[in-house]
């Protein structure tokens, strides 16, 4: 089982990452991932839509896979069923993602073995957006302005 991680490894995560790679973001705004997404775009955190149905989500971009993003990804969020994650860990590991986050609900225990043994660190059901709320205090934005695609 993957050790749940200290709030400071979680702060430090969230300080530290700049560009969110959302997979699975939908474009209705009353489903989850569309509100957490909104929630990190507000936040200051650069959001990257990966949604093979969509041009473009919440003023940006939108890509088939995370293969296909131009620009580097810090957090690869996922919000799809558990049994579709390991190929979007397979992907995040091809691209040099940091950060594999399996939303609330969302557990892989295989996908979370092969992130953690190709360096990548994981966090699985656990709700990005909550977890940015209880530490927003202790957070300042992302250290580096978002770069354009």
């Amino acid at each position: 089982m993957i050790p749940l991680l200290l709030p400071s490894a979680v702060r430090r995560i969230l300080r530290e990452s700049c560009t969110i790679a959302v997979v699975g973001l939908s474009p209705n705004s009353e489903r989850p991932s569309h509100q957490v997404a909104r929630y990190l775009q507000k936040a200051g955190y650069r959001i990257i839509p990966v949604n093979p149905g969509q041009s473009e989500i919440l003023g940006e971009s939108c890509y088939p896979d995370l293969r296909s993003v131009p620009v580097k990804i810090d957090v690869v969020d996922i919000f799809r069923r558990s049994e579709d994650v390991e190929p979007i860990v397979r992907e995040a590991i091809a691209v040099g993602a940091k950060v594999i986050w399996m939303q609330q609900g969302i557990v892989n225990e295989t996908a979370a073995r092969l992130a953690e043994e190709a360096g990548l660190i994981v966090i699985m059901d656990r709700c990005l957006k909550i977890e940015l709320e209880q530490l927003r205090g202790s957070l300042s934005r992302c250290p580096l302005p978002p770069s354009g695609v």
